[in-house]
């Protein structure tokens, strides 16, 4: 599912217009952009955590010369699924 498909069925779920689910959809990815960027983490019950995890720096190769590179450490958005979440897809 992309976007705008995604849009449209927030639109049928809870009788919104499409441009009202369009707000909708771009406000929470801003707000949960938003969130991660200034470190914190957003717990919705049921649904999941959305946190920032940080990647250690590491030793690398590459694959075409095989010489080994180093990786700088870095943060990376990450998504824990909630048990109802967990339990609904399987």
């Amino acid at each position: 599912m992309n976007k705008s498909e995604f849009v449209d069925a927030i639109a049928k779920a809870a009788d919104f217009t499409k441009a009202d689910a369009a707000k909708a959809v771009d406000a929470m990815v801003d707000v949960v952009t938003d969130t991660l960027k200034a470190g914190d983490q957003i717990t919705l019950v049921g649904f999941g955590s959305f946190q920032v995890k940080t990647r250690e720096a590491r030793t690398g190769r590459n694959p075409r010369t095989g010489e080994a590179i180093q990786i700088k450490a870095s943060k990376i958005p990450s998504f824990k699924a909630g048990k109802a979440l967990k339990d609904a897809v399987n």
